[in-house]
C-alpha cells in the first residue's frame, strides 16, 4: 500500500513540475512615451501560437518558462525578453535605420543591385534614414474639425516611406528628422502638413466635402444615393435622412468593382426537383460590408454576398468520426422572415487536426506593391498581417516573397520557417510605387511554388492585393483562364483584400473561386489575426477540394425551394457527378453553411410564372408518383482529397418534424441571412426588419468566446440607424 502511495505521489510531483514549465504570460506593450502599442506581433519558440497586442497594448500568450519572448512591429526595434514570471511589461524602441525594397523599372538600375538570383526586375534602393544626431521622436493625439480623436489617420513623412497609423484614441508616435514636413491624411479630410521643430504636434483634420456625381459602381451608373445610404445627392441637392441619429461624414465614392448578380428565386420542386452549389468557404463580403458601416455608410448590394456573412461565423457543428474529412449536418425550423414557411439550414465540419501534425508548408507570399497599395490600411496592414503568420511557421515549412508592380520579381527564395527574423527584415523593407501587373505576379508565384514543391505536403501561394490590375492581364475573365491552367499544378491559392476607395471585389472573387483558394477582406490588424493565427489551419490547410452539394427535394412535402446566397456557386445537375467540374474547397476545422427557405406543400404559393403562350398549348403536369416517404429531402455532398482527382459521395436524409426547436447556432446564423437580405433589398424578405435581426441574433449568443456575435449586434444595429428603419416599422 505504502508503494502505491509513493508512485502516486511520485507521479503527482512530476506532473506539478510539468505544468509548471508552462505559463501564460501576459502584460502590456508601450513605447518610449508610456502611449500602448497595438498590433504587435508576440511570438517564442516554446509557444504553440503567437499573440497580437489589443488596442491597449495588451497580450497573453502560453510559453514555457526559462524561454524568450519576441515582440515586433513595423518602425521599432525587436524586443527579445527572457520569461521569468507571469507579467512582462515591454516598452519598444523606435527603428530608425529601416531601408525600403522597391519595385522599379530595369533600365533606371544604376547600378543594377539584384534581390534574389535571377531576378533583375527588383532593387534595394535605401531611403535617406534620418541621421542619428538629428533624430526626434514626435508624438501627438490627431483631432477631428468637432475635437473628437480620430483613429486610423496615416501620419507620414513627406518624401520618405516613414510612418505610423493613429491608434483608438487619435495617439501617435514618429521618428523624423528634426525639420522635416510630416503629412497627416484620412480619406475624406484635407491633408495636413505640418513642419517637425517640436517633440509635440497635436493636429486638427479638416473635413473635405465632395460634390456628388454620378460614379460608376458594379459596371452599372449609380447616384451617390446608392452608395453612402444615409446621405443622398439629387442634381446639386442634398437630402437629408430623418432625425435621430448623427449624419456621417461625407466620403469619396468609392470607385470599387464588384460582380453583379440575379438574386435566387423560389424553383417548383415538380419542375426541379434537384439544387447543385459549389461549397463556399469565403467570408471576405463580411468584412468588406463591416468597413463600409464603419464608415457610416450602407454597402452597395453587389458587395454583400449572403453565404459569406453566414460563413463568418464558426458554428458547433460535429466533426467527421469516420474516413471522410468533412461531415454533414442539418437543421430545420420556422423560417423568421416569413412563417408559414420552412428553414432549412446544412452545416458541414471539417476535421480538426493538431497544428504539431500538420504537413510541411512551401507558401509563396505575392505582395501587391503598386502604387495603388500605398497607405497605412494597404501594404502597411499586409505587413502586419503576414508577420502575424510568420510567428506560427515551423522549421520544416518554407516562405519565399515574391512582388509585383510595373513588373513582378522575387524578393526573397525560399527559405526556412525557423528564420523568422530574415523574413520579417524582408517584408519590412517592401514598399509602394509603379502600376499593377498582377499576371505577371501570379504567373511568376506560381512558377516558384512549382519549383519548391513539397510531395504530401500543403503547397499554397497568399496573394495580397486590392485587385486593381492595370497592366497585362486585366480582365476577370482573362484572370480566369489563366489561374484554371495554373491551378493543375496542384498549388493552392488564398487572396487576402486589402484596401478601399479602389477595391476590385469581383477580381479577387475570381482568383479565389477558380484558384482552389479562399478569399478574405483584411480592414483591420484584429482581421489579420482572426484569419491567419486563429483560423490558421482553415486557411492554409486544405483537407478536402472540389466540394459539391446536390438536394434532392421530396415533392410530397416540398411544393417550392429557395437557396439563400451562393448565386456565384450554382451548377448544374450534371456537374454534381463530373469530376471535371471545379468547386469549393474546405481546410482543417472549416465549417460551411447554407440555408434553403422551403415552401410546404399545401401552404399558397405566389409562383411568379411566365404568360400564356401563344402558339402552343403546354401539356398538362402529372401529379409526380411519390414513395411515400417521410423525408422532405436528401443531402448530398462529393468531395476529393486535396491530391486526388476522384470524388467520393456522401448522403444524409432530412425529416422535418415541424416546430421550431432549434439550436442556438441556427438562430444566430438565421438573424444573419435576414440582415444579408435587408442589406440586399432581397425581394423574398418578407417581414425581416433590423430589430427582427438583433432580437434574433441575442438568442444565437452561446458561442462566442471571440465576441464576433456580439460586434454583429452592434453591426446590425449600426446598419439600422443608417438606413433610417424605425423600431415601429
Amino acid at each position: 500500500m505504502k508503494g502505491v502511495r509513493f508512485l502516486l505521489l511520485f507521479a503527482f510531483l512530476c506532473g506539478s513540475s510539468v505544468m509548471a514549465q508552462k505559463l501564460t504570460v501576459s502584460g502590456t506593450v508601450c513605447d518610449s512615451h508610456k502611449q500602448p502599442l497595438s498590433g504587435v506581433a508576440v511570438s517564442s519558440h516554446s509557444a504553440v501560437k503567437g499573440a497580437v497586442t489589443d488596442t491597449k497594448g495588451r497580450y497573453s500568450i502560453a510559453a514555457a518558462r526559462d524561454s524568450v519572448l519576441e515582440f515586433s512591429i513595423a518602425d521599432f526595434e525587436t524586443a527579445r525578453i527572457k520569461i521569468t514570471g507571469r507579467r512582462l511589461n515591454v516598452t519598444m524602441t523606435p527603428d530608425t535605420a529601416k531601408p525600403a525594397i522597391r519595385v522599379i523599372p530595369f533600365s533606371q538600375q544604376t547600378p543594377p543591385s539584384v534581390i534574389g538570383p535571377g531576378n533583375p526586375n527588383i532593387t534595394v534602393k535605401n531611403d535617406d534614414t534620418p541621421s542619428k544626431a538629428a533624430v526626434i521622436i514626435i508624438s501627438g493625439t490627431v483631432y477631428d474639425h468637432e475635437m473628437n480623436p480620430y483613429p486610423g489617420v496615416s501620419v507620414i513623412v513627406k518624401n520618405h516611406n516613414r510612418g505610423c497609423l493613429t491608434d483608438v484614441n487619435g495617439k501617435y508616435t514618429l521618428s523624423v528628422n528634426k525639420g522635416d514636413t510630416v503629412m497627416y491624411s484620412f480619406i475624406g479630410f484635407k491633408t495636413k502638413e505640418v513642419k517637425a521643430d517640436r517633440e509635440r504636434i497635436d493636429v486638427i483634420l479638416q473635413p473635405q466635402l465632395i460634390v456628388p456625381q454620378p460614379q460608376v459602381v458594379a459596371f452599372d451608373i449609380q447616384k451617390r444615393e446608392n452608395i453612402i445610404g444615409s446621405v443622398s445627392a439629387v442634381g446639386d441637392q442634398l437630402r437629408i435622412p430623418r432625425a435621430g441619429y448623427q449624419i456621417p461624414t461625407l466620403y469619396p465614392v468609392p470607385e470599387e468593382e464588384y460582380q453583379k448578380h440575379r438574386e435566387n428565386r423560389f424553383v417548383a420542386v415538380i419542375d426541379e426537383p434537384l439544387s447543385t452549389f459549389s461549397i463556399d468557404v469565403d467570408a471576405a463580403s463580411y468584412g468588406n460590408m463591416r468597413r463600409f458601416l464603419n464608415q457610416g455608410q450602407l454597402p452597395p448590394s453587389e458587395a454583400v454576398r449572403t453565404e459569406e456573412l453566414i460563413n463568418y461565423f464558426t458554428y458547433s457543428y460535429t466533426q467527421p468520426d469516420g474516413k471522410a474529412p468533412v461531415n454533414i449536418t442539418a437543421e430545420t425550423g420556422a423560417c423568421p422572415w416569413n412563417e408559414r414557411h420552412r428553414l432549412v439550414k446544412i452545416g458541414l465540419k471539417a476535421k480538426e487536426i493538431d497544428s504539431k501534425l500538420l504537413p510541411a508548408s512551401n507558401l509563396v507570399f505575392l505582395i501587391d506593391v503598386s502604387g495603388s497599395m500605398f497607405g497605412p490600411g494597404r501594404l502597411d496592414l499586409v505587413k502586419s498581417s503576414l508577420k502575424l503568420l510568420v510567428n506560427n511557421l515551423r522549421e520544416k515549412d518554407r516562405i519565399a516573397i515574391v512582388v509585383y508592380a510595373g513588373q513582378a520579381g522575387e524578393v526573397m527564395p525560399s527559405t526556412s520557417g525557423a528564420n523568422r527574423e530574415q523574413i520579417r527584415g524582408a517584408l519590412d523593407r517592401l514598399a509602394a510605387g509603379g502600376s499593377t501587373a498582377g499576371g505577371a505576379g501570379i504567373q511568376l508565384a506560381y512558377k516558384i511554388a512549382r519549383k519548391n514543391f513539397i510531395k504530401n505536403g500543403n503547397n499554397r501561394i497568399i496573394l495580397c492585393t486590392d485587385g486593381d490590375f492595370n497592366v497585362g492581364i486585366t480582365s476577370p475573365r482573362d484572370l480566369e483562364t489563366l489561374i484554371e491552367n495554373e491551378r493543375q499544378s496542384g498549388v493552392f491559392l488564398t487572396v487576402l483584400g486589402y484596401g478601399m476607395g479602389n477595391y476590385k471585389d469581383n477580381r479577387m472573387q475570381t482568383l479565389a473561386e477558380k484558384g482552389n483558394g479562399n478569399h478574405a477582406y483584411i480592414d483591420n490588424l484584429q482581421e489579420a489575426n482572426k484569419v491567419l493565427v486563429q483560423e490558421f489551419g482553415g486557411t492554409i490547410f486544405a483537407v478536402a477540394k472540389d466540394v459539391k452539394l446536390q438536394l434532392e427535394f421530396n415533392p410530397e412535402h416540398a411544393q417550392a425551394y429557395r437557396l439563400i446566397g451562393y448565386e456565384s456557386r450554382l451548377l448544374n445537375s450534371e456537374d454534381f457527378n463530373d469530376d471535371t467540374k471545379d468547386a469549393g474547397e474546405m481546410g482543417v476545422g472549416h465549417c460551411v453553411t447554407a440555408f434553403y427557405e422551403v415552401v410546404p406543400t399545401g401552404i399558397p404559393f405566389a409562383d411568379r410564372s411566365i404568360d400564356p403562350l401563344k402558339y402552343q398549348k403546354p401539356t398538362a403536369k402529372e401529379k409526380p408518383k411519390t414513395t411515400g416517404s417521410r423525408e422532405l429531402l436528401t443531402i448530398k455532398m462529393r468531395y476529393k482529397e486535396p491530391d486526388s482527382n476522384t470524388s467520393k459521395k456522401i448522403e444524409l436524409p432530412v425529416i422535418d418534424t415541424g416546430g421550431d426547436k432549434v439550436t442556438p447556432d441556427f438562430r444566430f446564423a438565421a438573424a444573419v441571412a435576414m440582415f444579408g437580405q435587408l442589406l440586399t433589398n432581397s425581394s423574398f424578405k418578407g417581414n425581416a426588419t433590423y430589430d427582427a435581426v438583433i432580437s434574433l441574433a441575442k438568442k444565437g449568443l452561446d458561442n462566442d468566446e471571440a465576441g464576433y456575435r456580439r460586434e454583429f449586434i452592434r453591426i446590425a444595429e449600426t446598419a439600422k440607424n443608417l438606413s433610417g428603419q424605425d423600431s415601429a416599422d
